[in-house]
């Protein structure tokens, strides 16, 4: 899905002044070029500019044909929230390539795998987007075992990535994208995984930018051993003296809509610097997959996380949607629209949500942005 579709989805159309997520700008249109109070005008593409969070006043964007606006003709988003404020403190776009090839380990760069593109990325700030997940593998990352010492050259390019986005001002979210194993097994030493992430936090750990993110999608392990890697991970985070929020995943791969009935355990979780954020997924087809371009209902967003919402408060915790997607038709704009609406209007729990995704080698995969 290209970005003019992810846009397309949350278009209100032409009042006064564009509504939060509404139309403000774009070739042909005749309807307001400025934003509610809380919002700014984003540009998108040379036919659609979109009202996204952030303050600071509207801005009116070009509506030709022609050159792109400069990055200074926008604000980026809101990096602040507070409980019912309808505000993200992360809004992005997962990028996904450095674990690409995963059947081929270590792999050779450019031909089994890539990193993310620094040029799509600073066009996504320019639009307004301030988070991105960064997915890598560990095998690439640490060849032997978890606590081997780290590849030169993926880290170097890995930092390189995550350095362009923090020092654009945007938010890096470092996403082990390994379901939970390390050569395909079911990672089970709870001390070796501890000691990857001290390892890995200390590279990053004076960036304030850096989120850490435990594993991708932990699924069909036993659940006390997902909380035990979890805290395993916010453990060795912390003994490297890093102090930034922790993404925690779930079982099952980490699904919103099962969320209160699998991952209840989690709530156990400890941080001493009490900056855990739950990160759970959510797609909108039959099965939750995200495989199919179909949504179930206009409704499924919202009926696929109330759940989850209901859980956090419950337990007082924060949650985030690290990976939603929809296809690109008019039940799942509605859905992927329901589902944010939600978010928003739950935002003392809810801190954000991140596309899926991003990156060079997507082409015309159906949830592609960009």
């Amino acid at each position: 899905m290209k970005s003019s579709i992810l846009a397309g989805i949350f278009a209100t159309g032409a009042v006064a002044q564009s509504g939060a997520w509404g139309q403000c700008g774009g070739n042909g249109w005749q309807g307001s070029t400025t934003c509610v109070s809380g919002y700014h005008c984003a540009y998108q593409n040379d036919w659609y500019s979109q009202c996204l969070p952030g303050g600071g006043a509207s801005t009116t964007l070009k509506t030709s044909t022609t050159a792109k606006p400069s990055a200074t003709t926008s604000a980026p988003p809101s990096t602040s929230t507070s409980p019912n404020t309808g505000k993200f403190k992360w809004f992005g776009i997962n990028q996904s390539c450095a674990e690409f090839g995963h059947d081929t380990l270590p792999g050779i760069w450019g031909k089994h795998f890539t990193f993310p593109s620094s040029t799509t990325i600073q066009t996504l700030i320019n639009d307004g987007y301030n988070t991105f997940r960064v997915a890598f593998s560990m095998e690439r990352l640490v060849h032997d075992d978890m606590t081997s010492a780290f590849d030169a050259g993926y880290l170097r390019n890995l930092t390189e990535t995550v350095d362009f986005i923090t020092n654009a001002g945007a938010y890096a979210v470092l996403d082990p994208h390994n379901y939970g194993r390390y050569y395909g097994n079911i990672i089970t030493n709870t001390n070796a995984f501890s000691t990857f992430w001290t390892n890995l936090a200390t590279k990053f750990a004076s960036n304030s930018r850096v989120i850490f993110d435990t594993n991708n999608e932990y699924n069909t392990m036993d659940q006390t051993l997902v909380l035990n890697l979890n805290q395993a991970a916010i453990d060795g985070i912390r003994a490297a003296g890093a102090k930034q929020h922790i993404f925690v995943e779930g079982n099952a791969w980490s699904g919103a809509w099962s969320w209160n009935t699998t991952n209840t355990n989690m709530a156990a979780l400890t941080d001493p610097e009490g900056k855990l954020v739950y990160e759970m997924h959510q797609y909108l087809d039959a099965d939750s997959s995200g495989t199919s371009p179909d949504c179930v209902s206009a409704q499924i967003g919202v009926q696929r996380v109330v759940g989850a919402t209901s859980w956090l408060r419950a337990n007082g915790k924060v949650g985030i949607i690290g990976e939603f997607a929809g296809g690109p038709n008019a039940v799942c704009q509605s859905a992927v629209t329901g589902l944010l609406d939600h978010l928003k209007a739950n935002s003392d729990v809810w801190m954000g949500a991140l596309w899926w995704a991003a990156g060079p080698w997507w082409a015309e995969y159906m949830y592609s942005f960009g």
